[in-house]
Parts: C-alpha cells; sequence; structure tokens
C-alpha cells in the first residue's frame, strides 16, 4: 500500500536526472494513447503514408519533454540526433529523410485539434491509474490560477479577428491584486497586469500532480472557474470527488459559496481557504448568537470574556460535530487550568457550540483555529510548484503559442506527461519488479 513517503518514488527532480531518451521511453511506455493513434489513422485517411502518425506523434511528445519552442527546433534535433529517431521510430533506413518537413507538422496539428475529446481521455485514464496505484491520491486537492502570458500582440480596438499569425485573437488582459500588511500595520497591495490566458488547476497536495484543468481567458474569474472546474470534475471523474476529503484554496476562492457547495452537497468536502477581511472598518469580534459573552473574530477564533473581570480568553478548540453542524469550543479556565473569576458561575459551563450557521465564510467543517487548519493549508503549496513546473520544465515562460486551442492542446498535453512519467515511476518501484 502507497505512503506519503513514497512521493520521492516519482519526485520530478529524480525524472529531470534520468537520461533524455530515458524520460522519452518512459514516457511512451506507460502513455495511454492506443485509442488517439486509431482515431487520428482514421481521420488521416489512406493517402500516402510517408510519415506515419506514430513516429510523429512520439516526436511530437519529445518536443515537450525535451523543451523545444518551436517544430523547427524540434525537426533540427531529430536531423542531429540518430538515437532520438529510433525511439520516436522513424525508419532507420531512410536516415535524414525519415524526419517529417514542417508543413507535415502543421497538418499533424490540425489533426490534433480535432480530437480533444481523446486527449482528455488520456488525462482521465492516467488519473484513474494513479488511483489505483495510489490508494489516498486524490485526498488532499489544492486549486489554483495560474497566468499564461502571451507574447503575441494584442489585438487593437478597431482590428478584426482574423488571426495573421503576429496576433493573438483569442487573449485579453487579465489582472490580479495582492494585498497584504507589514509588521508594523502598514497595508501594502501589488497589481499583476498580464495578456493572455488563465490555467484553472486542481492538483493532488500530496503528490504533487494534477487531477483537473481549464484554460480559460485571462479576464475569467476564479470563483466561478473554480466552482465550474469541481462540477466537471465531479460529473466526469466522481471516484476522485469520492475521494477527496479536503479543498485547499488561496483568498482568491474566499466565498461562501465554496463552503456551501462543497460541504452541502453530495461531495461532502471540507474547505480549507484562507479569508478575507471583509468586516466593516474596525469591527474586530461579533457575538456568537444567543451568547453574552462568547465573541469570534474574521479569522474564525472564538473567545469568552470572564464575567467579573472582563478578561478575554482563547477557547479551546473541542472538534467539528458532524451530526450537528456545529464546532464545540471548551472553557479554557477548565480545559487550560486558568483563573477565572465567574468559573462556576458562567453560563459558558463547560462549553459552547458554534453553528457553522453562524458564518458560512468564518466558520467550516475544518475550524481555522486549529493546527489541522494550518497543516493541512501549508500543503496548498503544491499547486504553486506544479504550476511553476510548467514553467520551468515546460517552457510555457518563453513560447510562441498562439490562439487558445493552441494553447489548451499544449497544457493538457504538459499535464498528461506529467502524469504519464509519475506512473511509470511508480510502476518501476513495485516489488515485484
Amino acid at each position: 500500500m502507497a505512503t506519503i513517503s513514497q512521493r520521492s518514488l516519482f519526485s520530478w527532480q529524480e525524472i529531470e536526472e534520468l537520461g533524455d531518451l530515458q524520460r522519452l521511453q518512459l514516457l511512451v511506455k506507460n502513455l495511454p494513447d492506443e485509442n488517439l493513434m486509431r482515431v487520428l489513422e482514421i481521420r488521416r485517411g489512406n493517402g500516402r503514408n510517408d510519415y506515419p502518425l506514430r513516429p510523429l506523434w512520439n516526436s511530437f511528445l519529445a518536443g515537450h519533454i525535451f523543451q523545444h519552442a518551436s517544430i523547427e527546433s524540434l525537426r533540427r534535433e531529430l536531423q542531429r540526433n540518430g538515437q532520438l529517431r529510433h525511439v520516436c521510430g522513424f525508419d532507420p533506413c531512410r536516415g535524414l529523410s525519415a524526419v517529417p518537413p514542417s508543413y507535415v507538422y502543421t497538418r499533424f496539428l490540425k489533426l490534433l485539434f480535432s480530437c480533444r475529446e481523446q486527449i482528455d481521455e488520456m488525462f482521465a485514464d492516467l488519473v484513474a491509474e494513479l488511483q489505483g496505484l495510489l490508494p489516498d491520491f486524490g485526498k488532499v486537492l489544492a486549486i489554483d490560477g495560474k497566468a499564461i502570458q502571451s507574447h503575441g500582440n494584442a489585438r487593437g480596438k478597431d482590428a478584426d479577428n482574423t488571426p495573421d499569425g503576429r496576433r493573438d485573437v483569442d487573449a485579453n488582459w487579465g489582472t490580479k491584486t495582492y494585498k497584504g500588511k507589514k509588521a508594523d500595520g502598514t497595508v501594502w497591495s501589488k497589481t499583476k497586469h498580464w495578456f493572455g490566458y488563465k490555467l484553472h488547476l486542481i492538483v493532488d497536495a500530496t503528490y504533487e500532480l494534477p487531477v483537473a484543468y481549464k484554460l480559460t481567458k485571462a479576464s475569467a474569474a476564479e470563483q466561478p472557474a473554480g466552482l465550474a472546474l469541481i462540477k466537471s470534475l465531479a460529473q466526469d471523474q466522481p471516484d476522485v470527488i469520492g475521494n477527496c476529503e479536503y479543498l485547499l484554496g488561496d483568498k482568491g476562492y474566499d466565498g461562501t459559496k465554496y463552503h456551501t457547495q462543497l460541504w452541502d452537497s453530495d461531495f461532502r468536502i471540507k474547505s480549507v481557504i484562507d479569508i478575507r477581511n471583509q468586516w466593516k472598518d474596525g469591527e474586530a469580534e461579533r457575538l456568537v448568537t444567543g451568547s453574552q459573552n462568547v465573541v469570534y473574530d474574521h479569522r474564525g477564533h472564538v473567545y469568552c470574556y470572564c464575567m467579573k473581570s472582563g478578561k478575554r480568553q482563547d477557547m479551546a478548540y473541542g472538534g467539528f460535530e458532524k451530526d450537528r453542524g456545529c464546532l464545540k469550543y471548551l472553557c479554557p479556565a477548565k480545559h487550560y487550568g486558568l483563573r477565572c473569576k465567574s468559573l462556576g458561575s458562567c453560563k459558558v459551563g463547560h462549553s459552547v457550540r458554534v453553528k457553522l450557521s453562524e458564518d458560512r465564510r468564518v466558520f467550516t467543517p475544518v475550524a481555522r483555529s486549529s493546527y489541522l487548519w494550518k497543516t493541512l493549508y501549508k500543503m496548498r503549496s503544491a499547486v504553486e510548484r506544479v504550476n511553476g513546473r510548467l514553467d520551468t520544465d515546460f517552457g510555457f515562460e518563453d513560447h510562441y503559442i498562439r490562439g487558445q486551442r493552441k494553447m489548451e492542446l499544449r497544457v493538457g498535453l504538459s499535464l498528461i506527461v506529467m502524469l504519464a512519467m509519475a506512473v511509470g515511476r511508480i510502476k518501476q518501484k513495485r516489488p515485484e519488479l
């Protein structure tokens, strides 16, 4: 049975240390692409077969692994590297003439555009295979949005939508603002603008592998796109949602809809999402309904006031009561042994229960003041590392991709490569092998 300590079996650093051809062989061996190949061969028809589809497909994958920014760069490598041509499956008797011309790759790319369904099936099959190999795969998921800049020229206000190879007529401008507070209490903010797209990604936070994704224009808001992605995941891969216990997200996903739809629906997923302070200026705490001396702040910390001295104390968290839909907090004097002048006469008694309905943004099934919430939220950085991997290992920092269809294809194939390599590394570490 796989455990958390087995993450090193497919550490991305370990995969990077493999030889280039070994990495390609690892991918080709573990990629469930037979259905895609059959569909491509049917759609190609019975014409000339000077450049077979299967070697062409393998070489296209090699371009992803070896970070070739353009087809011409890939073709030069194929012409130089006879071993690479052999691994891809090109006829060795033809020598350099086996390398397809640029127009063949252009036509092949158009064929791939018509096979989006088969590419999505590959992604889903790999996710399902990982669930079989790793029983706890999908238990803790993390969601985030990633800006992908387009290096094409932006469309002018009066320009038409006709692609010309230089402009990106599908992309638009996106904006994201970061805010925080320094140690001295001063507030800071930073706004980022980019022209391009936004990748909405859900990953397994334990193993740092993608589970679901959706590419939108840069202006798309994170919250509605994220909710749509979760619903799509529940429909297309119900086993993943059924295995999920926690969903992690940053402040961009802070909203009542996320907490209610994740927990109140059939998903029964506990949200661990950072919160923004949307209370009125100067409002530091609110009184718990039905209580005279129990209050909470916007971060979900619950306190009680001594009825005689007026001293405030942190209440001890006593756990989540699922059947009652409430969080239990214990008297700090009785739980920690603290001195309290109103001990015995306080109306709190031994404990107090705060219903989730008190404030669905503030109170969640995993209490924000608990150690579990802090531990889980630290795991959210897994999705940021996957995003960084896309930039550094798959070339999304410096690319020549124009148009949303091409971007969707490149993103999808990059995530599929990531999954297939992980499957290969897990299988290589099986005891019987």
